[in-house]
């Protein structure tokens, strides 16, 4: 590999930064590494490389042509089709529109763009632009909600649930009534906790459609549904403690939401590699479908916190919530039994003159009854494991297939990568008759994501994953072309994994350049 200089610069994210410069002190030679762009560097850049965030980069200098200059920079310039809910959803019902029977079809959100200013413009969008949303929700089924966040806010805030026209209505003349409140001033007691978002952000809305009996709700911090998807995976984490302590036997255990946080790195123009360890976040409490919640109070009046797996509106739990999807391998699956529960438990057998106290017998009967519940439960199993990260690759490598066609708002070129953090939800169909047991559902996608919030129990999945970043995408970069530099990349195929990262695209655009 050729020497090189790397700019390194993440003033907000201490952790990100030592990350990268870890990471970059696997490569040899390491390169010398500076924190600011001097003038005589931007003019004279050659070999370099800037890992840093993305309003630090000098993004001319992506885009320069010098034939005496290499640059490689850590975020393509133009990728709104990704990271923004509203271009995000917008690119995958193009994308459907021409390939309808993509992956997508079942791994993606029904959603619908809403541009409102004002409550009162609702009558209006109901039979224009929201007329099939409408029409769901005339159908009046208790199971159907919606999803309501605002395009631009993020870490789940404004994040808001309906169920049905008159609620959507109230939560606007909510915004509404926020916006004529004084600047600054802090969120009442509305019940939406931590949710509040600035009125600045609230203009473009994604809408999109919730079924509780489906994952639906599960990540109120970006949670995303489809009408036709199962019940929610419920997990407990308590049965993978964090210390010493034994995990609660089976009738303590209490289901709750989760969703996975999927790194993923995209390369040049282009290839998409999946990290493959995933982190599971879970709500803070037990989930409880909406229905449920709701007694014919106001739609703000909603409990949220079974809903919201945010790690950022949970900073008080720390690492609580947080595992590694195979650390879940042998937990109960609480969201759906195998077998309905006897109404009571048979009296314990006992051989004909053996005499039994009432210990023994209250013992025996709590025995069966343990037996008898254990068996109404499925675990989760590697195997399970296995199917979902396939599906998360399909879904990841189609995402990005869409998000190509939208070229207008996403356009990789050959001298970037870029590292996000892509937020998904598995829902579970029990139905003897279903296609899928579980399915990993796409809730968005996130540059820059917060890995900080990870904790510090399994940084070292961070350290593994900056590494591999710097081995696959920085060193074959700076590296000379060679015949076997060319075929080592070739034989890596589409499935494939390296350094922990599974090669889910590989396409090559624009005439082989990219540009």
């Amino acid at each position: 590999m050729e020497d090189f200089t790397a700019f390194v610069s993440w003033p907000s994210a201490p952790l990100t930064d030592r990350l990268v410069l870890s990471a970059l002190e696997t490569l040899a030679p390491q390169p010398t590494v500076v924190t600011a762009l001097s003038p005589d560097l931007v003019a004279s850049p050659g070999r370099l490389l800037q890992w840093a965030t993305y309003d630090a980069l000098h993004h001319d200098l992506t885009f320069s042509h010098n034939p005496d200059s290499k640059v490689l920079s850590s975020s393509y310039v133009i990728r709104k089709a990704l990271i923004r809910k509203h271009y995000l959803s917008r690119c995958i019902h193009n994308y459907l529109t021409k390939h309808p029977n993509s992956v997508l079809t079942w791994g993606a959100p029904r959603s619908w763009e809403l541009d409102i200013s004002f409550a009162d413009e609702l009558d209006e969008l109901w039979g224009d632009d929201l007329y099939d949303m409408s029409d769901e929700i005339e159908k009046k089924d208790p199971s159907k909600w919606w999803i309501l966040k605002p395009g631009m806010a993020d870490r789940g805030q404004g994040l808001r649930l309906f169920h049905t026209k008159e609620e959507l209505q109230r939560i606007f003349e909510e915004f509404e009534q926020e916006d004529s409140d004084e600047e600054g001033e802090e969120e009442g007691d509305s019940g939406q906790g931590d949710t509040a978002v600035m009125t600045s952000q609230l203009r473009h809305f994604v809408i999109q459609v919730f079924d509780h009996s489906s994952q639906g709700l599960l990540v109120a911090c970006l949670c995303l549904l489809q009408e036709y998807l199962g019940n929610p995976l419920l997990l407990d984490p308590a049965e993978v403690p964090l210390d010493d302590s034994q995990a609660p036997p089976l009738q303590e255990l209490h289901g709750h939401k989760f969703h996975l946080r999927v790194y993923c790195v995209a390369s040049g123009a282009i290839k998409v590699y999946v990290y493959d360890r995933i982190l599971a976040l879970f709500s803070a409490v037990p989930y409880i479908p909406p229905s449920k919640q709701q007694r014919g109070g106001e739609a703000g009046a909603l409990d949220l916190a079974p809903h919201l797996t945010n790690t950022s509106l949970q900073t008080e739990r720390g690492e609580a919530g947080v595992r590694l999807l195979e650390e879940l391998v042998g937990c109960h699956v609480l969201s759906s039994p195998s077998h309905p529960q006897p109404r009571k438990q048979p009296l314990p057998r006992r051989a004909m003159g053996q005499a039994m106290d009432p210990e023994s017998i209250s013992a025996a009967r709590k025995e069966r009854a343990a037996q008898a519940l254990e068996s109404q439960y499925s675990t989760f199993t590697a195997d399970d494991i296995s199917e979902i990260k396939a599906q998360i690759s399909a879904v990841l490598a189609e995402t990005f297939k869409a998000a190509v066609e939208m070229s207008v708002h996403f356009q990789p070129v050959p001298n970037a990568f870029e590292l996000y953090g892509i937020d998904f939800v598995v829902t579970h169909d029990s139905s003897p008759n279903a296609p899928r047991k579980f399915q990993a559902n796409l809730l968005e996608v996130n540059s820059e994501p917060a890995i900080e919030l990870t904790g510090p129990r399994l940084t070292w999945i961070l350290e593994d994953l900056f590494k591999g970043i710097a081995k696959t995408c920085v060193s074959p970069f700076f590296t000379p072309d060679s015949s076997q530099a060319r075929e080592e990349a070739e034989n890596w195929k589409v499935g494939e994994t390296r350094e922990n990262l599974r090669k889910c695209l590989d396409l090559q655009l624009r005439g082989g350049q990219g540009w």
